[in-house]
């Protein structure tokens, strides 16, 4: 039904020397707190707080931690009880906008170079950290080691089954790929490589020098931390 909690208290009924959209039409979005951004998202307070107080009570719940928004799904968003004054139409308004800026990350990262395996980790982490199941993507390379592409290869338990070279290499081939980087999240948060982890690792390499489609390192995402199998001599 909605936000249940939710009042017309809006921004525009703030002194206009107060309200984020009109600070942010003046001066930029730079310009704006966190708490100023959300609360031109969610656009509503309650019945006891205008939108800007309840995104900076949120913002300072969260410890002004963005993260938190992508670690959780909406309807968690709507049932913390910490986050008063958001019901399921302002969740859903929250996380649109965590994924759109996830996405143009993503879109602004094609054609950098990947030099490092933190340059990896600085496009991956604020996505896979959080996630509750392990995602098996791959970074698909040009011959200046430049990024073509992102692709998803599984969701799931991390298995030979579920990442198999078949469905690697032919995304790889399909994008005229020089070489790939695997990499794929640790829910537990700790990313130490398991067994799998390391046979999956040695099938898709030797897969790779098959092709001619080079596989330059596997990285393993913990929660704020990574594992690569390069820097570790694993490959």
């Amino acid at each position: 039904m909605g936000d249940k909690t939710a009042y017309h208290v809006s921004i525009k009924e703030l002194p206009e020397d107060e309200r984020p959209q009109e600070k942010m039409i003046r001066f930029g979005a730079k310009s704006l707190s966190n708490a100023e951004l959300l609360a031109i998202i969610i656009r509503t307070g309650t019945k006891d707080a205008t939108s800007v107080e309840v995104s900076r009570k949120i913002i300072e719940f969260i410890d002004n931690d963005l993260s938190y928004f992508h670690q959780v799904d909406v309807l968690e968003l709507k049932r913390n009880p910490n986050l008063a004054g958001v019901g399921i139409v302002k969740a859903c308004q929250i996380k649109a906008a965590i994924e759109l800026g996830i996405r143009v990350k993503q879109k602004n990262s094609i054609n950098v170079k990947v030099s490092s395996p933190s340059d990896v980790v600085d496009l991956l982490m604020d996505e896979m950290q959080y996630l509750k199941q392990e995602s098996f993507k791959i970074i698909i390379l040009d011959t200046k080691n430049q990024i073509i592409k992102v692709e998803g290869i599984s969701v799931g338990i991390l298995n030979a089954a579920l990442v198999h070279p078949r469905e690697v290499f032919i995304k790889a081939i399909r994008q005229h790929a020089a070489a790939i980087i695997l990499a794929h999240n640790h829910p537990s948060g700790d990313p130490e490589p398991s067994t799998e982890d390391k046979h999956i690792t040695k099938r898709l390499v030797d897969a790779g020098e098959l092709l001619g489609i080079s596989v330059i390192d596997h990285i393993i995402i913990g929660r704020g931390s990574f594992l690569s199998f390069k820097q570790e001599r694993l490959l």
